[in-house]
């Protein structure tokens, strides 16, 4: 006869977020729900097709171009920092909302693909009617917690329903564009 071991793989919890502060938050919205806050941030061009950007008193973030669009390579480009800022805003909706339901996560990774026509590049290229940025995008999320698979696809659907980025893909929004 022999004997075999199975050892259970202990995964530790994500850094925590303060229920009692998403409590306070949610409090304040409820308190005040027609407010509408400004974001701001400042693009400065540094050459070539690399862009710092400032955001409150936080260090740059670099947006750059790869080799293929003349770029130096040396960030994401702004379509992938769409991408990039989606996945950021679902993850930070599915952790809150998991603290808020007693959920305990230990993996929140997500995967994200987007689809671009980008022959009409910068209104140089092919111009054509097409339809200008992303026609579909696509995300996986793996997240892994003490709740059944039920309760996690029903807390990813309620982030992406409530996700302020993945609205203003799916929703017009005004935009404004003037010289200064």
């Amino acid at each position: 006869m022999t004997e075999s071991t199975v050892k259970a793989e202990i995964k530790a919890p994500l850094r925590p977020v303060s229920k009692e502060g998403l409590e306070k938050l949610a409090a304040t919205a409820k308190a005040n729900p027609n407010v509408v806050k400004s974001l701001k941030v400042k693009t400065v061009c540094e050459g070539q097709f690399r862009n710092l950007t400032y955001v409150r008193d936080l260090p740059e973030h670099v947006i750059d171009e790869p080799p293929t669009l003349l770029g130096q390579d040396t960030a994401p480009n702004p379509s992938e920092a769409m991408l990039a800022c989606l996945g950021s805003c679902l993850s930070v909706g599915i952790h809150a909302n998991a603290v808020m339901r007693g959920i305990t996560l230990t993996k929140l990774e997500l995967e994200l693909e987007g689809d671009i026509n980008i022959t009409g590049v910068w209104g140089i290229g092919d111009l054509a009617e097409k339809r200008l940025g992303f026609t579909d995008v696509r995300v996986k999320v793996d997240l892994e917690g003490d709740a059944s698979k039920e309760e996690l696809e029903d807390l990813v659907a309620h982030a992406n329903f409530w996700s302020p980025v993945a609205n203003t893909f799916r929703l017009p929004v005004n935009v404004d564009v003037s010289l200064k």
